[in-house]
This record gives structure tokens, C-alpha cells and sequence, in this order.
């Protein structure tokens, strides 16, 4: 079996096992909706003259609730007895660690794009302008933060409090990758020149490498602890 063959093997698994429950995806687009409408209230029409406030809160839908995906990740393989058969497997760590991310970020993307469909509608925005930037930038940061979210909920799966490890160990880390998100997608929303965004753009990329090269040489530690 070769690489593409386990790394589809392991994805497959997880989402069959999210489609029987939809504990995971039901959870984020609930927290997500939530959220808008609690500061849609909150804020009321001052939002509609700070798009940069907008920004913001869209993005902190996004990082909390794909924070309550990033929690599950390997959490359910530790409830169900199944981590220690995934570590098992005749699989690098990095084909687990690749499948798990890609899993989280393609749940996390369902509920972004659902989120940004509610937040059209609550915060009377229209998108569709510029939806390919907007991607761009939805796509780089959501990178960034499941990539690093990954390995830390591979470090706190096994931790009693394990929620309250993931979200000390995720925040500190991703924060670069957030303000360059809502930064960037401030500067969309306000119609403002695309000039602009490049060195936001330049810092999701360097940290989503940066990232991804981290989890490539710790993973495999992270799963033998």
C-alpha cells in the first residue's frame, strides 16, 4: 500500500466516523453561529461603519470553533481505544499527522463556509466582490492554525484536561497567523488595494511552512511519548 493509498485510508476512517455522529462538525457550526449572533447583538449598527471589528469577529468564530474540532482530533481516538492501533498501523507518523490535518482543516473549511453564508446575512455584507482573495486568505490562515492545533491536540490527547492543555499550548503559538488573518481580511472587506494584503499574505505563508516543517521533525517524537 503506498503512500496516497494509507494516507486516504486513515482520512476515509475519520470522516465515515464523523458522518455516523456529526458530533464534530455540528458542534463547530453551532459555536460559530453563536458567536456571530452574540456580537451582532453586542455591537448592533456600530459594525457597520469598522469593518476591521468585522474582521475580527469573523475570525474569531473561525479559530474557536475549528478549536472545538482541533480538541476532537485525536481526543476520539483515545476515547474509542483506537490511538494505540493508529500508532500501530505499518504508517509513518507523518501520514497519520497528514491525515488528521487534512481532516480538520476540510471540517473546519465546511463550517467557515457556512459561517461566511450567516455572516453575510447578519452583518448585511456581500463577499462575492472579492471571494477569490478572501479564499486565499480564509485558506492560509485556516492552514496555519489546524497545522499547528494538530500537534498540539496529539500532545494533549492523552492529558486529563486536555481541553484546557490544547487551548493554553494553541493561542500563545497561533497568534501571528490570526492577526495576519484578520489584518488581511480587514483590508478586503474595506475595499481597500490589494497591494496591501501581500505582507500579510507573506506571513501566512512563511509561518504555515514554518508550521508544517515543525510538525514534519516532532511528530514522530510526539507519538512515541
Amino acid at each position: 500500500m503506498n503512500f496516497v493509498h494509507k494516507l486516504g485510508a486513515i482520512i476515509w476512517k475519520d470522516f465515515i466516523s464523523e458522518f455516523r455522529t456529526k458530533e464534530m462538525i455540528l458542534s463547530m457550526c453551532l459555536f460559530s453561529f453563536l458567536i456571530l449572533i452574540i456580537f451582532n447583538f453586542a455591537f448592533g449598527s456600530s459594525l457597520k461603519f469598522d469593518r476591521g471589528m468585522v474582521a475580527g469577529i469573523l475570525w474569531v468564530a473561525f479559530v474557536f470553533s475549528g478549536l472545538t474540532g482541533l480538541g476532537r482530533s485525536f481526543s476520539m481516538e483515545r476515547d474509542r481505544g483506537t490511538l494505540q492501533g493508529l500508532i500501530l498501523c505499518p504508517v509513518s507518523p507523518w501520514t497519520i499527522f497528514l491525515a488528521k490535518l487534512i481532516g480538520v482543516f476540510l471540517f473546519t473549511t465546511v463550517m467557515e463556509i457556512m459561517t461566511i453564508f450567516i455572516f453575510t446575512i447578519l452583518y448585511n455584507t456581500t463577499v462575492l466582490p472579492f471571494l477569490v482573495p478572501l479564499g486565499l486568505i480564509t485558506f492560509l490562515g485556516t492552514l496555519g492554525f489546524t497545522a499547528i492545533g494538530t500537534i498540539f491536540s496529539a500532545i494533549s490527547a492523552t492529558a486529563k484536561s486536555r481541553d484546557v492543555l490544547l487551548s493554553i499550548l494553541f493561542f500563545p503559538i497561533s497568534v501571528p497567523v490570526i492577526i495576519a488573518s484578520v489584518k488581511a481580511t480587514g483590508i478586503i472587506l474595506n475595499g481597500q488595494s490589494l497591494q496591501m494584503v501581500f505582507p500579510w499574505l507573506k506571513i501566512l505563508v512563511a509561518f504555515d511552512l514554518v508550521f508544517l516543517l515543525v510538525s514534519y521533525l516532532t511528530f514522530e517524537y510526539i507519538m512515541e511519548e
